[in-house]
Protein backbone atom coordinates (compact mmCIF):
# COMPACT_ATOMS: atom_id res chain seq x y z
CA UNK A 1 0.00 0.00 0.00
CA UNK A 2 1.29 3.14 -0.84
CA UNK A 3 1.76 6.69 1.23
CA UNK A 4 -1.87 8.08 -0.52
CA UNK A 5 -3.28 4.56 -0.67
CA UNK A 6 -3.54 5.19 3.28
CA UNK A 7 -6.74 6.03 4.76
CA UNK A 8 -5.28 8.85 6.92
CA UNK A 9 -3.63 10.35 3.99
CA UNK A 10 -4.11 13.58 2.56
CA UNK A 11 -4.60 12.27 -0.45
CA UNK A 12 -6.83 9.50 -0.20
CA UNK A 13 -9.24 11.65 1.99
CA UNK A 14 -8.97 14.09 -0.73
CA UNK A 15 -10.01 11.48 -3.42
CA UNK A 16 -12.95 10.22 -0.67
CA UNK A 17 -14.34 13.92 -0.80
CA UNK A 18 -14.50 14.06 -4.74
CA UNK A 19 -15.84 10.97 -5.16
CA UNK A 20 -18.82 10.92 -2.21
CA UNK A 21 -20.50 14.13 -3.87
CA UNK A 22 -20.61 11.88 -7.12
CA UNK A 23 -21.73 8.64 -5.36
CA UNK A 24 -24.85 10.87 -3.37
CA UNK A 25 -25.99 11.73 -7.14
CA UNK A 26 -26.44 8.45 -8.39
CA UNK A 27 -30.08 6.83 -8.47
CA UNK A 28 -30.28 4.72 -5.00
CA UNK A 29 -28.06 6.02 -3.18
CA UNK A 30 -30.52 8.08 -0.13
CA UNK A 31 -33.91 5.83 -1.21
CA UNK A 32 -35.42 3.64 -3.18
CA UNK A 33 -36.85 -0.11 -3.09
CA UNK A 34 -34.83 -3.02 -2.31
CA UNK A 35 -33.57 -3.44 -5.70
CA UNK A 36 -32.59 0.37 -6.53
CA UNK A 37 -30.96 0.35 -3.16
CA UNK A 38 -28.70 -2.83 -3.69
CA UNK A 39 -28.28 -1.44 -7.59
CA UNK A 40 -26.47 1.68 -5.96
CA UNK A 41 -24.18 -0.51 -3.57
CA UNK A 42 -23.16 -2.61 -6.85
CA UNK A 43 -21.88 1.09 -8.03
CA UNK A 44 -19.91 1.63 -5.79
CA UNK A 45 -18.26 -1.12 -5.12
CA UNK A 46 -17.72 -1.74 -8.93
CA UNK A 47 -17.30 1.47 -10.21
CA UNK A 48 -14.57 1.70 -7.53
CA UNK A 49 -12.00 0.04 -9.84
CA UNK A 50 -9.96 -1.09 -6.67
CA UNK A 51 -9.56 2.20 -5.32
CA UNK A 52 -10.80 1.98 -1.31
CA UNK A 53 -11.36 5.66 -0.98
CA UNK A 54 -14.36 5.62 -3.54
CA UNK A 55 -15.96 3.58 -0.89
CA UNK A 56 -16.73 6.22 1.56
CA UNK A 57 -17.27 3.71 4.85
CA UNK A 58 -14.37 1.54 4.10
CA UNK A 59 -11.55 2.29 6.90
CA UNK A 60 -8.91 -0.64 5.24
CA UNK A 61 -8.93 -2.08 9.38
CA UNK A 62 -11.61 -3.83 11.81
CA UNK A 63 -13.18 -1.50 13.88
CA UNK A 64 -11.30 -0.67 17.40
CA UNK A 65 -14.25 -1.54 19.36
CA UNK A 66 -14.93 -4.91 17.83
CA UNK A 67 -11.07 -6.07 18.11
CA UNK A 68 -11.04 -4.83 22.12
CA UNK A 69 -14.08 -7.32 22.47
CA UNK A 70 -13.34 -9.74 20.51
CA UNK A 71 -10.02 -9.98 22.80
CA UNK A 72 -12.37 -10.77 25.74
CA UNK A 73 -14.91 -13.16 23.56
CA UNK A 74 -13.15 -15.22 21.68
CA UNK A 75 -14.96 -17.56 19.42
CA UNK A 76 -13.15 -21.20 20.22
CA UNK A 77 -15.09 -22.53 17.00
CA UNK A 78 -18.56 -20.81 16.92
CA UNK A 79 -20.46 -19.53 14.22
CA UNK A 80 -20.25 -15.92 13.16
CA UNK A 81 -22.01 -14.31 10.53
CA UNK A 82 -20.72 -10.89 9.58
CA UNK A 83 -23.37 -8.58 7.81
CA UNK A 84 -23.12 -6.37 5.14
CA UNK A 85 -19.57 -7.01 5.42
CA UNK A 86 -17.75 -4.53 2.79
CA UNK A 87 -13.86 -5.16 2.19
CA UNK A 88 -14.03 -7.39 4.79
CA UNK A 89 -11.93 -6.27 7.54
CA UNK A 90 -13.96 -6.97 10.04
CA UNK A 91 -14.80 -10.31 9.12
CA UNK A 92 -11.24 -11.09 9.16
CA UNK A 93 -11.16 -9.97 13.01
CA UNK A 94 -13.90 -12.29 13.70
CA UNK A 95 -11.85 -14.96 11.89
CA UNK A 96 -8.63 -13.98 13.75
CA UNK A 97 -11.16 -14.28 17.14
CA UNK A 98 -12.01 -17.84 16.76
CA UNK A 99 -14.69 -17.99 14.79
CA UNK A 100 -16.43 -19.75 11.66
CA UNK A 101 -17.17 -16.93 9.78
CA UNK A 102 -20.03 -16.20 7.09
CA UNK A 103 -20.04 -13.15 5.79
CA UNK A 104 -21.71 -11.48 3.20
CA UNK A 105 -23.15 -8.32 1.42
CA UNK A 106 -25.68 -7.34 -1.27
CA UNK A 107 -22.88 -6.00 -4.13
CA UNK A 108 -20.76 -8.94 -5.83
CA UNK A 109 -18.34 -6.96 -6.26
CA UNK A 110 -17.77 -6.07 -2.41
CA UNK A 111 -17.44 -9.97 -1.55
CA UNK A 112 -15.07 -10.34 -4.73
CA UNK A 113 -12.71 -7.42 -3.37
CA UNK A 114 -13.55 -8.98 0.37
CA UNK A 115 -12.29 -12.47 -0.82
CA UNK A 116 -9.50 -11.07 -2.63
CA UNK A 117 -7.60 -9.24 0.56
CA UNK A 118 -8.44 -12.11 2.53
CA UNK A 119 -7.76 -15.52 0.89
CA UNK A 120 -6.46 -17.55 3.61
CA UNK A 121 -8.27 -16.42 6.19
CA UNK A 122 -10.85 -19.50 5.93
CA UNK A 123 -14.09 -16.81 5.69
CA UNK A 124 -16.99 -18.29 4.01
CA UNK A 125 -17.71 -14.98 1.64
CA UNK A 126 -21.20 -14.76 -0.40
CA UNK A 127 -23.71 -12.03 -1.41
CA UNK A 128 -26.73 -12.13 0.28
CA UNK A 129 -29.77 -9.97 1.32
CA UNK A 130 -30.18 -8.87 5.07
CA UNK A 131 -33.71 -9.05 4.13
CA UNK A 132 -34.15 -12.59 2.49
CA UNK A 133 -31.51 -14.70 3.34
CA UNK A 134 -31.20 -18.20 2.91
CA UNK A 135 -33.75 -20.39 5.64
CA UNK A 136 -30.45 -21.98 7.45
CA UNK A 137 -29.25 -18.83 8.63
CA UNK A 138 -32.23 -18.28 10.38
CA UNK A 139 -31.46 -18.73 14.19
CA UNK A 140 -28.29 -20.48 12.79
CA UNK A 141 -25.57 -17.92 14.32
CA UNK A 142 -23.78 -18.13 17.61
CA UNK A 143 -22.73 -14.37 16.85
CA UNK A 144 -24.21 -11.65 14.70
CA UNK A 145 -22.41 -8.54 13.69
CA UNK A 146 -24.44 -5.72 12.65
CA UNK A 147 -22.09 -2.61 11.63
CA UNK A 148 -23.28 0.10 9.85
CA UNK A 149 -26.15 -1.29 7.65
CA UNK A 150 -29.02 -0.34 9.49
CA UNK A 151 -28.46 3.32 9.24
CA UNK A 152 -27.70 2.86 5.57
CA UNK A 153 -31.34 1.87 5.02
CA UNK A 154 -34.55 4.49 5.27
CA UNK A 155 -38.43 3.74 5.23
CA UNK A 156 -39.73 0.03 4.51
CA UNK A 157 -36.16 -1.36 5.11
CA UNK A 158 -35.12 0.41 7.90
CA UNK A 159 -38.57 -0.94 9.25
CA UNK A 160 -37.55 -4.53 8.46
CA UNK A 161 -34.17 -4.68 9.16
CA UNK A 162 -33.90 -4.54 12.84
CA UNK A 163 -36.30 -8.00 12.93
CA UNK A 164 -33.77 -9.24 10.12
CA UNK A 165 -31.16 -8.79 12.13
CA UNK A 166 -32.53 -10.59 15.08
CA UNK A 167 -34.03 -13.26 13.66
CA UNK A 168 -30.35 -14.45 12.74
CA UNK A 169 -29.10 -14.72 15.84
CA UNK A 170 -29.30 -18.48 17.48
CA UNK A 171 -31.25 -18.72 20.60
CA UNK A 172 -28.72 -18.61 23.01
CA UNK A 173 -26.66 -16.59 20.67
CA UNK A 174 -25.44 -12.54 20.52
CA UNK A 175 -25.77 -10.01 18.81
CA UNK A 176 -23.24 -7.13 18.31
CA UNK A 177 -24.25 -3.76 17.26
CA UNK A 178 -22.26 -0.78 15.51
CA UNK A 179 -24.04 2.12 14.76
CA UNK A 180 -23.35 5.98 14.43
CA UNK A 181 -26.04 7.55 17.07
CA UNK A 182 -27.99 10.60 17.10
CA UNK A 183 -30.67 12.05 19.78
CA UNK A 184 -34.52 11.29 18.98
CA UNK A 185 -35.70 12.96 16.46
CA UNK A 186 -32.44 14.93 15.73
CA UNK A 187 -32.59 16.12 12.02
CA UNK A 188 -30.36 14.55 9.86
CA UNK A 189 -29.14 15.05 6.52
CA UNK A 190 -28.39 11.24 5.24
CA UNK A 191 -27.21 9.04 4.35
CA UNK A 192 -26.40 7.64 6.71
CA UNK A 193 -29.19 8.05 9.17
CA UNK A 194 -27.55 7.53 12.42
CA UNK A 195 -30.11 5.16 15.16
CA UNK A 196 -32.46 7.09 18.30
CA UNK A 197 -32.55 5.38 21.64
CA UNK A 198 -36.04 4.02 20.09
CA UNK A 199 -34.61 2.34 17.53
CA UNK A 200 -31.95 0.72 19.58
CA UNK A 201 -34.77 -0.03 21.87
CA UNK A 202 -36.09 -2.14 19.33
CA UNK A 203 -33.77 -5.14 19.77
CA UNK A 204 -34.84 -5.21 23.00
CA UNK A 205 -38.65 -5.05 21.50
CA UNK A 206 -37.59 -7.86 19.42
CA UNK A 207 -36.64 -10.38 22.51
CA UNK A 208 -33.32 -9.54 22.85
CA UNK A 209 -31.09 -8.90 26.32
CA UNK A 210 -29.17 -6.11 26.75
CA UNK A 211 -25.60 -7.26 27.62
CA UNK A 212 -24.04 -4.30 27.55
CA UNK A 213 -23.51 -0.75 25.68
CA UNK A 214 -20.67 1.61 25.38
CA UNK A 215 -21.36 5.53 23.82
CA UNK A 216 -18.39 7.00 22.21
CA UNK A 217 -17.53 9.01 19.11
CA UNK A 218 -15.40 8.96 16.10
CA UNK A 219 -13.04 11.34 15.18
CA UNK A 220 -12.75 12.49 11.36
CA UNK A 221 -11.52 15.92 9.97
CA UNK A 222 -13.76 18.40 10.81
CA UNK A 223 -16.54 15.82 12.67
CA UNK A 224 -16.58 14.20 16.14
CA UNK A 225 -19.58 11.44 15.27
CA UNK A 226 -21.77 10.36 17.86
CA UNK A 227 -21.76 6.19 17.82
CA UNK A 228 -23.27 2.83 20.13
CA UNK A 229 -21.99 -0.44 20.65
CA UNK A 230 -24.09 -2.59 22.38
CA UNK A 231 -23.97 -6.09 22.44
CA UNK A 232 -27.28 -8.40 23.23
CA UNK A 233 -28.12 -12.23 23.70
CA UNK A 234 -31.29 -14.19 22.50
CA UNK A 235 -32.86 -16.42 24.98
CA UNK A 236 -32.79 -20.06 24.82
Amino acid sequence: MSADDHPDSTAFQARRLEIRDRLDRLPGATAGTVAERSAWFEDVYKGAGGDAAAIPWADLKPKDILVTWLKKNPGNGARALDIACGLGDNAAALAAGGYRVTAFDISTSAIDWAASRFPDAGIEFCTGDLLAPPPDWIEGFDLVHECYTLQSFTGEMRAAGFAAVVRLVKPGGRLVVIARSRDEHQPVDGPPWPLQPSEFAQFEALGLKKLGARIYVVERPGRIIPHRFMVFRKPG
